[in-house]
């Protein structure tokens, strides 16, 4: 039968966020007014102050809860077969990948990270993708891919020059925020040498252009199928 990694036991939580599930709608109700991290640093500050004690209560229910997931763990193990658990290691390994993606992704939001530069074919398709025909999302791409296909080279300049400018001006606040992520001693969120290395504007856009375009009809093809 088939077997998801969704009904793999869960891990127990640990003393700090057992501690934290447990107090946070108290928290919550005395302080209102505090955004979700405020409240979160300020119940960090009382686990910190928390007796020795205390803090022992909530590390004896995680070695309880903990005896109980390896008990569950080694049943859950024991009815896969060779091939379902490599399956299930696999799916695993993606949903982590998945996970450390969106973390990575939030933090450089949260850090103010410049958006990328748009090709040609993206400003293309932002502008006219509301007046373009079509029921659904995926016809209007549909319609716009092929309206961009039969645009000539001169119909295609002014795209391509305002992808240009953005791309002037995603080097200019990267390198503001590179200079800045320095300061705050981040230097693992700067561009290496050959990343940040010149490469001839109209190779360069023409090769985004066209790797948009693909990714675009690898879309419709797959919404076709």
């Amino acid at each position: 039968r088939g077997i998801s990694s969704e009904e793999r036991p869960k891990r127990p939580l640990t003393a700090y966020f057992r501690f934290l599930k447990e107090n946070r709608p108290a928290f919550r109700q005395k302080n209102p007014e505090m955004s979700n991290m405020e409240l979160v640093k300020k119940i960090a500050d009382a686990w910190k102050e928390l007796p020795a004690s205390q803090k022992q209560v909530y590390e004896d229910a995680r070695k309880t809860d903990w005896q109980k997931y390896s008990e569950q763990l080694a049943a859950y193990k024991a009815q896969l077969t060779p091939a379902q658990a490599a399956a299930l290691k696999e799916e695993r390994r993606k949903q982590l990948a998945k996970r450390r993606s969106f973390r990575a992704k939030r933090e450089m939001t949260v850090l103010g990270k410049p958006k990328r530069p748009r090709s040609g074919f993206n400003i293309f398709v932002s502008e006219n993708f509301q007046e373009s025909e079509g029921v659904s999302p995926v016809a209007k791409l549909k319609r716009l891919f092929d309206s961009w296909q039969k645009l000539s080279n001169s119909q295609k300049q002014p795209y391509l020059q305002l992808a240009e400018d953005d791309k002037v001006r995603y080097e200019n606040e990267m390198k503001s925020w590179e200079a800045k992520m320095v300061e705050l001693g981040r230097e693992d969120l700067i561009r290496s040498r050959k990343q940040r290395s010149k490469k001839n504007p109209a190779e360069t856009e023409t090769a985004k252009a066209s790797s948009h375009e693909s990714k675009a009809k690898s879309k419709l093809k797959k919404s076709e199928e």
